[in-house]
C-alpha cells in the first residue's frame, strides 16, 4: 500500500487497480468558495454583534417608560386629591346659604355667600307692573298724521319722523327697529273696532314709565295719537311693595335684592309668609366627600404603584421610588397632625378615621352635629391659615406644579428617553456600516474560494493524470 501525500490528495494502490480521491476537500468544504451563503454568515455576525446593546438599550426604555407612566399616574392622583381641597380650603364652600318661602306660591329665592342666617317676616302688597297703553282704534292700513312723534323713559328719547302715509302699524315696527328705542315694545291689537297701537314698558317700575308726545308742527293726527298714548290708564307702571319684620320694602323689580343681604326674593304673587335664611351645609358635606373619595383613590393608585407580588416576584413600576415614598411621608404627615388653636382639633373628631388598608371614611352624623354647632371651627379646620386643606394643598404644589418634582422627574425620563432613541439610531446605523464591511470581506472571500477552487480542480486533473501514466508504465 503507498500514500502518496503533499496537496492534500490521497491515492491508495492495490495490486494492478487503485482508488484515488484527489484534491478531495481541497478549499472545498461546505460552504466555501462559489457555494458561501454569505447573506446568512452576515446576518448571524450582525446579530450577534448587536444582541447585547439592543437588549441593553430596550430594557433601560421599557423600565424609564413605565417609570414615567407610574409618575403620571401618581400625578393624576394628585390632582385630583388638589381638586377637591380646593373646595374645602375655600370659604366660598363655608359660606353657602339657602332662604327659603314657607309659602311657596310667592315666588323663589336664590342666595350670595354674604347672606346671614335667620327668620323673618314676609309680606307681600302688590307686585311691580310694567307700564301698558293703547291708542284709538283704526281702520287697517289708514293714515296717522305727518310729524315728529318723541317716546321717552326716563331721560332717554327716541324721535320718529311720521310721514302722511304711515299707519300705526308702520309706526309700530319704527318703534321696534329704532337703534335709540329707550325701552318701549309696540304692537298691533286688532280688536273689534279695529286696530290699535299698544304701547309696553320692556321693565317694570315707576321709573320704566314711558311718555308720548307729538313735536310742534305736527298733524292733529298724529298729535291726537300722542296724547291718547300719553294718557294715564288702569295698567301704569308701578313698584313692587312688600315689607319684611314690618319694614317697607319697594323695587321697581320682582326680582327683589339689596333689601336683605345676599338674598334675592324673585317674586310672582302677593300674601305672607315667613323667610327663612340658614347655611347650606351640603356643600361642606359634598366637599368633605369628594375629599374622601379623591383620597382613597390615591391610596389605591400607590398600592398599585409600590405593590409587591412575592409569588411572582414582580414589583410595581415605583416600588422603593423616593418621590412616591416622599409624597406618602408628607401626606400623612399632614393629615395625621392636629390643627393648633382649633376647638374640633383633628380630623377623626370630625368623624373623619382611617381604615386598616389606609383609606378614610365619614361620618355624616358627626360631621353634621359639628356643621350645626360650630360651623366657624369646621371652616378652620380646612380652610384656615393651618387648616388641613391649606397645608395639604400647599405641601402638594411641590410635587404637581409645572416645576414641581413631578414635572422636572418627567422631563429627565423623557431626555433619557430621547437619547436611548438616539442609541438605537446610532446602533443601527453602525450595523448597516458593520454589514456592509462584512458582505465586502465575504463578497471577497468567496470570489477567492472560487477561483481557488479552480485553481484545485485543475491541478487535481493534473496529478491524477500523471498517476495514471505512472500505474500504466508499471
Amino acid at each position: 500500500m503507498t500514500s502518496i501525500s503533499g496537496v492534500g490528495t490521497t491515492t491508495t494502490t492495490t495490486g494492478t487497480g487503485s482508488t484515488s480521491n484527489p484534491g478531495s476537500g481541497l478549499l472545498s468544504s461546505a460552504g466555501i468558495g462559489s457555494g458561501l451563503d454569505v447573506n446568512a454568515i452576515i446576518t448571524a455576525l450582525v446579530n450577534a454583534k448587536q444582541a447585547g446593546p439592543a437588549q441593553q438599550i430596550s430594557s433601560q426604555t421599557t423600565q424609564l417608560q413605565a417609570q414615567e407612566a407610574g409618575l403620571t399616574a401618581l400625578g393624576s392622583a394628585l390632582n385630583s386629591l388638589q381638586t377637591t381641597l380646593g373646595k374645602l380650603g375655600s370659604s366660598l364652600t363655608f359660606t353657602t346659604y339657602a332662604a327659603t318661602l314657607g309659602n311657596t306660591a310667592l315666588g323663589t329665592t336664590s342666595t350670595l355667600p354674604n347672606a346671614q342666617p335667620g327668620s323673618y317676616n314676609l309680606t307681600v302688597n302688590h307686585l311691580a307692573t310694567a307700564q301698558t297703553r293703547a291708542s284709538s282704534a283704526y281702520a287697517s292700513g289708514s293714515a296717522v298724521g305727518a310729524g315728529t312723534l318723541t317716546v321717552s323713559v326716563g331721560n332717554q328719547s327716541m324721535n320718529l319722523n311720521v310721514s302722511a302715509t304711515d299707519s300705526i302699524s308702520s309706526i309700530a315696527t319704527a318703534i321696534n327697529q329704532s337703534s335709540g328705542n329707550p325701552g318701549v315694545q309696540a304692537t298691533i291689537v286688532n280688536g273689534a273696532n279695529g286696530a290699535q297701537l299698544l304701547l309696553t314698558s320692556t321693565k317694570t317700575g315707576v321709573a320704566n314709565a314711558f311718555s308720548v308726545s307729538a313735536g310742534s308742527g305736527s298733524s292733529a293726527g298724529l298729535s291726537s295719537l300722542a296724547t291718547t298714548l300719553n294718557t294715564a290708564g288702569s295698567n301704569e307702571a308701578s313698584d313692587a311693595s312688600l315689607s319684611i319684620d314690618g319694614i317697607a320694602v319697594t323695587s321697581a323689580s320682582n326680582s327683589v335684592s339689596g333689601a336683605l343681604n345676599g338674598v334675592t326674593l324673585n317674586l310672582v304673587a302677593t300674601g305672607s309668609s315667613t323667610l327663612t335664611v340658614s347655611q347650606d351645609t351640603s356643600a361642606v358635606t359634598g366637599a368633605v366627600s369628594d375629599f374622601v373619595n379623591a383620597y382613597n383613590s390615591y391610596i389605591s393608585t400607590v398600592g398599585t404603584l409600590s405593590s409587591y407580588d412575592p409569588s411572582s416576584k414582580q414589583g410595581g413600576v415605583l416600588l422603593g421610588d423616593t418621590t412616591l415614598m416622599s409624597v406618602q411621608r408628607q401626606v400623612n404627615s399632614v393629615l395625621s397632625s392636629s390643627v393648633p388653636g382649633n376647638s374640633i382639633g383633628s380630623l377623626a373628631a370630625l368623624g373623619i378615621t382611617r381604615n386598616a388598608d389606609g383609606t378614610l371614611s365619614s361620618n355624616s352624623s358627626t360631621l353634621g352635629s359639628a356643621l350645626q354647632s360650630n360651623p366657624g371651627a369646621v371652616q378652620d379646620l380646612f380652610a384656615g391659615t393651618n387648616g388641613y386643606a391649606t397645608r395639604l394643598n400647599s405641601m402638594l404644589d411641590g410635587f404637581t406644579a409645572s416645576n414641581g418634582i413631578l414635572a422636572t422627574r418627567t422631563a429627565s425620563i423623557q431626555s433619557q428617553l430621547s437619547n436611548l432613541s438616539q442609541q438605537s439610531t446610532a446602533l443601527t446605523a453602525r450595523m448597516n456600516v458593520y454589514a456592509t464591511q462584512l458582505r465586502q470581506q465575504y463578497t471577497a472571500l468567496d470570489t477567492l474560494m472560487s477561483s481557488l477552487n479552480n485553481t484545485s480542480s485543475y491541478l487535481t486533473s493534473s496529478l491524477q493524470a500523471m498517476l495514471n501514466s505512472n500505474s500504466s508504465n508499471k
